[in-house]
């Protein structure tokens, strides 16, 4: 592969911008592809619309649901990139590479909690009511 400035990769215009676009759902292809993770996200996603279609939820309820989804997924794209590097910098294990990719685990961890503890306040009380009129 030849060497390019970076002045040059960053130039603009219209073939440029679809070639991000290009990139960026190879990215997507490879996360479905390779990680597991991303397989549960959006089988939770799935299981959230159907609740949220069932239950007729409010467009600030959908608001809320789809930020959150978006940033679960960006989070877990964005700790498979981490891993990614940290895997390209060193084979061996090492306790800072340990600590990259265990905090970069963390951060969907603490946003797959946070998903799930407003799923419990949207949804906890439509399914309260309607285990009720059962």
């Amino acid at each position: 592969m030849d060497t390019v400035s970076r002045a040059k990769l960053k130039e603009r215009g219209f073939k440029r911008l679809l070639k991000s676009f290009k990139y960026a759902f190879e990215g997507l292809k490879y996360a479905f592809k390779y990680e597991q993770n991303i397989t549960v996200h959006i089988l939770a996603t799935c299981l959230v619309i159907i609740a949220g279609v069932f239950f007729n939820i409010s467009t600030t309820e959908w608001l809320i649901l789809f930020l959150i989804i978006g940033l679960v997924i960006a989070t877990e794209l964005i700790n498979t990139s981490i891993e990614a590097v940290v895997d390209l910098i060193t084979d061996k294990k090492h306790p800072i590479a340990k600590v990259a990719k265990d905090t970069a685990a963390s951060a969907v961890l603490v946003f797959g909690l946070v998903a799930i503890a407003i799923a419990v306040i949207i949804f906890g009380p439509k399914i309260i009511i309607f285990i009720g009129g059962l």
